[in-house]
């Protein structure tokens, strides 16, 4: 019988072979799989070293929740006590037509998460992007009022958010809802529905669980208009009695953007606003690039493929490796001063090879924007981060 055991970075033994009781081992390929082993189990983690300091979360896709490679299924339970839904509970494949829901994965996500004692994130219930145009039309394709659009608003977050009634503690309610300037984004939701429709989202979500958190979450706004915009919407959802807990920064950062002092002073705004602040959907662009609004993650941007864009398809020099290392630092290190304030800091993506990073702006290219590798392994921006903790 020939056995293949993996490590948590991935990394293989060799063969070991089991002829009847007798077995036979290449010496080195033990000593090799215990030393992993020894160095795996040795190993601070991030949820360990944020304990008393803020949530660690990864986004995890379809294949991580149903645990197709138990090697990152080990990662992110030893890693991360919180999780997010990369794509399995966007409108799109959860709800796809009209009376017609796709529970199956966002089931298995929710049991992924119980399972394994993590604080769930339900995302998102409302955004301008993966939602069915037949949510937005009439059945003759003519567009569809206000009363009908509201109409299934409510019915979709009350289904969805009425199923997971205690078990999802925390809900990105609407993504999104900004332009670049801080006016709100002329999606359909609003020119159907009109400027309320954010109010309404909140109160559909909180009639449907009420103990659970809610969240408005975003893009650039540690830019300054873009945070003013922000700041309006928040105080018109305070003043309007809506039940919200905090407010997502997702964070997509680059090797410069955000500066320290912006970040820093948008965790302090929003903290002055009595809410709770998330970092949602971190990550950092080791790329050039060419995008014009600094910050922006709108998904519909894209760039023309050039070799000049992807210069390390054999691998990130050590150089550059050092440079995501004390950036990583840097935006622990503002997290860390803002503890109690920032109650979550969420990866997105487990490894470097599942980012959307690498399709974004440009398709297929090789992106190095996470804490671990293609291989599953720690990068020295983990040992970075890490190290934060070590010295206080």
């Amino acid at each position: 019988m020939y056995t293949e055991i993996k490590t948590l970075g991935g990394r293989r033994t060799p063969h070991v072979r089991v002829p009847g009781a007798r077995v036979s081992v290449a010496f080195s390929g033990m000593i090799a799989f215990f030393a992993s082993v020894t160095a795996l189990y040795a190993q601070p983690t991030l949820r360990d070293a944020f304990k008393d300091n803020f949530l660690v979360g990864v986004a995890i896709n379809d294949g991580h929740i149903a645990e197709k490679d138990s090697s990152r299924t080990a990662l992110i339970t030893a890693q991360f006590n919180t999780i997010t839904p990369e794509n399995v509970m966007k409108w799109g494949p959860i709800h796809p037509g009209e009376g017609k829901y796709n529970f199956d994965l966002a089931d298995r996500y929710v049991d992924f998460g119980e399972k394994h004692g993590m604080f769930v994130i339900g995302h998102t219930l409302v955004w301008h992007q993966q939602t069915p145009q037949w949510v937005f039309r009439n059945a003759d394709g003519s567009p569809a009022d206000r009363d009908t659009l509201l109409a299934r608003m409510r019915e979709h977050i009350h289904t969805v958010v009425g199923r997971y009634r205690g078990r999802i503690k925390g809900w990105d309610v609407v993504n999104e809802a900004l332009a670049e300037d801080g006016s709100l984004r002329g999606s359909q939701w609003r020119e159907i529905i009109g400027d309320d429709y954010i109010i309404k989202a909140f109160q559909f979500a909180h009639e449907a669980d009420p103990d659970a958190e809610l969240y408005y979450n975003d893009y650039s706004i540690e830019n300054p208009a873009k945070r003013a915009g922000a700041i309006t919407l928040l105080k018109k959802l305070k003043a309007a009695g809506v039940h919200i807990t905090g407010v997502g920064i997702q964070e997509h950062a680059s090797l410069t953007w955000p500066s320290a002092g912006a970040l820093d002073e948008t965790i302090a705004v929003f903290a002055k606003l009595g809410l709770k602040v998330m970092i949602t959907e971190l990550d950092v662009d080791v790329l050039p690039s060419r995008k014009k609004n600094i910050g922006s993650a709108e998904i519909t941007e894209n760039e023309a493929a050039d070799p000049a864009l992807n210069p390390y398809t054999e691998g990130l020099p050590g150089n550059m490796q050092q440079r995501l290392a004390r950036r990583y630092a840097e935006l622990f290190g503002i997290y860390l001063k803002h503890r109690g304030t920032v109650t979550r800091v969420t990866l997105w993506g487990v490894t470097d090879d599942n980012s959307w990073l690498n399709d974004w702006p440009i398709k297929g290219r090789t992106s190095y924007p996470l804490l671990f590798d293609r291989a599953g392994n720690p990068k020295p921006a983990f040992d970075a981060v890490i190290k934060l903790t070590q010295s206080k």
